[in-house]
């Protein structure tokens, strides 16, 4: 054999065995060729969920009310859930969408299980609204963030000029407070979240 030949193969084999190394590194079995003889894919450790009660009682409201809008200095009114806004069929708002007359349903009533509220319109909204938040930080969530105008940009303009703002106040309380880990979003514990604590009649605390 030829002295070329020699340093060929010698190159070959210390090539293959840098790929071999590699690729045990990364979890590969004894056979750089082979698949890795146990892949570990953990769960996903289980999520927070927000309120639905606090959200229908009192967030999904502002949504519907007419707020003040400002774009570039032209002032007019407008609802979060307007055509041309955040409205289902209409809107232009991004993946943010509100079914406009969707009903409220008594979260009391054990005829409304929580599947079946989930089928309901008022429930994808909450869906959808609840997507939009980093839970437990009001102020990093664009549900806030964007009516404030908080170094984002947001399509609709300023709708909140402070964070003083009454409507402000309750989204930061409903995305401060989530529902206790491992309890679903219908959680009873939410109730607390009234005075008195009481789903249909209290008032929508703020702090």
């Amino acid at each position: 054999m030829t002295r070329r030949a020699v340093q060929l193969r010698w190159r070959t084999w210390a090539v293959a065995a840098l790929a071999a190394t590699a690729l045990a590194a990364c979890g590969g079995s004894g056979n750089p060729f082979g698949n890795p003889p146990l892949v570990s894919n953990p769960p996903a450790a289980s999520g927070k969920k927000l309120s639905f009660v606090y959200f229908q009682r009192c967030v999904y409201p502002i949504f519907l009310t007419p707020l003040q809008t400002n774009i570039n200095g032209v002032v007019s009114t407008n609802t979060c859930a307007g055509a041309g806004c955040h409205d289902n069929a209409s809107g232009t708002g991004g993946a943010f969408r509100i079914i406009a007359n969707a009903q409220t349903v008594d979260v009391t009533d054990p005829a409304n299980t929580p599947d079946a509220m989930r089928a309901m319109d008022i429930y994808k909204n909450f869906y959808s609204a609840q997507g939009e938040v980093v839970f437990e930080a009001p102020l990093s969530s664009r549900l806030l963030i964007k009516p404030l105008v908080m170094g984002v940009l947001h399509g609709g303009g300023l709708i909140f000029t402070s964070v003083q703002d009454p409507n402000v106040k309750l989204i930061e309380y409903w995305i401060s407070h989530p529902v206790p880990q491992g309890q679903d979003e219908f959680s009873t514990a939410a109730y607390n979240m009234f005075t008195p604590p009481d789903p249909k009649a209290g008032t929508c605390n703020t702090n």
